[in-house]
């Protein structure tokens, strides 16, 4: 599969996930966070569990479980937790810092070289996507905040461990985002139990909405998104992730009425170049063959 087919299928994973702004606040029940990662991640993961009859062996049980907790099991509920405590533009710019946390822990956890160019288009996205949702009537939450930055680095460290320790040989991404998926909502079912419970009235538009999430949002997108990463630069894949604040703000204009500013568009021509220009890396150079000919590479090493 060539590096741009391979990008533009992971690329549908944050994008998709973009639209989990606009279902939470306009269909699912308020004050549930814990319940709709849960809802999200179990249900998809055990069919995923039932579609490929296939489970960890070995020492994979135990990386399995932890990426579930750091990408499903503690993201899903600091996420929703986020949204609502905090303006949607507030938590898509935190979310958006991922990049930058990616691309620190790659050197600690991947013992790769810094790239500087995709850092500093992280940064630059990060100030694209401020510009596209942070307004001046914004208002702060301590727990938001914390609850978003926490998110961000739970996924971020996720992504960098399942780069490292990829795939295991003969298990497809399916199988691997289902093992993920259920050990994530495992962890959360008791502690939704526990502190929030079941909402009492759940509505046919909050039925529809968390089997978007569930199936697509969780199941189709953590499927491409896992085969993406093991194919990808782990950095310039999560520079993808501004795709989902993006989509957040398109849909506010669709669905929402919003109205973009000219400082909104800025923000988004920003945003859009970090993702494009995260894709490459011209201070590496491609390794070569004996002919002289570039040899083309899906991972760095």
């Amino acid at each position: 599969m060539s590096v741009i087919k391979t990008t533009a299928l992971t690329a549908i994973a944050p994008a998709v996930w973009g639209t989990t702004y606009l279902v939470t606040s306009e269909y699912l029940p308020a004050g549930h966070p814990l319940f709709s990662g849960l809802v999200r991640a179990l249900p998809a993961g055990l069919l995923a569990l039932v579609l490929t009859r296939t489970l960890p062996t070995g020492a994979w049980w135990p990386k399995a479980a932890l990426l579930g907790v750091l990408n499903i099991g503690a993201f899903f509920p600091l996420l929703f937790l986020t949204a609502y405590r905090l303006p949607g533009g507030v938590a898509a710019t935190l979310n958006a810092t991922q990049p930058i946390v990616v691309a620190i822990l790659a050197v600690l956890l991947l013992s790769e070289a810094l790239s500087w160019w995709r850092l500093g288009w992280g940064l630059i996205g990060v100030l694209g996507v401020a510009l596209i949702v942070l307004t001046g009537s914004a208002t702060l939450d301590g727990v938001g905040l914390l609850a978003g930055i926490g998110a961000a680095v739970s996924m971020a460290t996720g992504v960098t461990l399942t780069k490292r320790w990829g795939r295991p040989e003969g298990v497809g991404a399916m199988a691997f985002a289902g093992w993920q998926l259920t050990a994530g909502g495992l962890f959360l079912l008791p502690i939704t139990l526990l502190v929030e419970g079941v909402p009492d009235t759940i509505t046919w538009s909050g039925i529809g909405g968390y089997l978007w999430l569930g199936l697509v949002g969780g199941l189709l997108t953590y499927t491409l998104w896992f085969s993406g990463i093991g194919r990808l630069p782990v950095t310039s894949a999560a520079l993808l992730g501004l795709l989902s604040p993006i989509v957040a703000a398109g849909l506010g204009v669709v669905f929402l009425g919003q109205l973009l500013s000219g400082v909104q568009l800025v923000g988004f021509a920003l945003a859009l170049a970090a993702i494009a220009a995260g894709q490459f890396n011209p201070t590496r150079r491609a390794p070569t063959h004996r002919s002289g000919q570039p040899v083309d590479q899906l991972t760095d090493t």
